[in-house]
């Protein structure tokens, strides 16, 4: 039920945070739920490096969306590189 719940917060912010920055990204539900999922994973690294969060514990809802809007800034930037 857990990987579940996860899945579905995961759905939830990567469909934000691509409503946030507009455009043209590939993927359709499963990439967005796994970009919500790595940016939760992204803002629990960068918030427990900069002291924001102990150990253990994980990201938060809006902090999630900030890592998977910064995850899909990088995306963006090396397929502009690329291209």
């Amino acid at each position: 039920m857990h990987l579940l719940w996860i899945c579905l917060i995961g759905l939830i912010v990567g469909a934000l945070a691509k409503l946030i920055m507009p455009g043209k990204d590939p993927g359709g539900i499963f990439v967005t739920m796994l970009l919500g999922i790595a940016g939760s994973f992204v803002a629990g690294f960068l918030g427990g490096a900069l002291g924001w969060y102990q150990e253990g514990q994980g990201a938060g809802f809006l902090m999630s969306i900030a890592g998977a809007v910064l995850l899909l800034a990088a995306y963006r930037m090396f397929r502009t590189k690329r291209s």
